[in-house]
């Protein structure tokens, strides 16, 4: 994936548990990612995390780069197998998505909703997607906001096992409509 927005370019890599497990311990244990639920992680913990999503079938990791530079975290799940596994009925085309942004001293206006664009663009550039599901928080107000901004509607609210979580879809139509895309 490469989108050039108003912000720049971003690209999304592959993750490398032990190459980035260092740059990713300081993303998710910065106190603006405490939805992330890793504040106390250690090193190794966040290193054998990423390294049990690389070894899984049905969950990915991705660096996502501004300019290049390491600048969000992007997951994507079946939720057939992954998160959501007996919380919801799952459709043919479900793709499970979390995303993160690094922590920085110097924000750019419409950088997280330009992130999450350039995240929804990549899970919608295969084919087979059908329509993304998240489950944040639900006190986390701020992803709401980013989640309806780009088409998602909620469902309901469900219980985890580490949190009461809004469980909510985006299809392809309704993104594009978000974004002003005619279909």
């Amino acid at each position: 994936m490469s989108a050039t927005t108003g912000i720049g370019t971003l690209t999304v890599r592959p993750l490398d548990p032990l190459k980035d497990a260092e740059l990713l311990h300081s993303w998710v244990t910065h106190p603006k990612a405490a939805y992330w639920m890793m504040q106390d992680a250690k090193l190794q913990d966040v290193e054998r995390e990423y390294m049990r999503i690389a070894a899984h079938e049905h969950h990915d990791a991705y660096i996502g780069l501004h300019e290049g530079r390491p600048a969000f975290l992007m997951e994507k799940y079946d939720p057939r197998h992954v998160e959501l596994v007996g919380l919801y009925d799952p459709e043919p085309g479900d793709v499970g998505m979390h995303f993160l942004v690094a922590p920085t001293d110097r924000p750019i206006h419409g950088f997280t909703k330009a992130v999450i664009t350039a995240v929804m663009d990549e899970l919608f550039a295969d084919p087979r997607t059908r329509r993304v599901v998240v489950e944040p928080d639900v006190s986390n107000k701020a992803v709401h906001a980013l989640n309806e901004a780009v088409g998602f509607m909620v469902e309901r609210e469900i219980d985890k096992p580490e949190k009461r979580a809004l469980l909510s879809f985006c299809t392809r139509e309704q993104y594009l409509a978000a974004r002003g895309v005619a279909i």
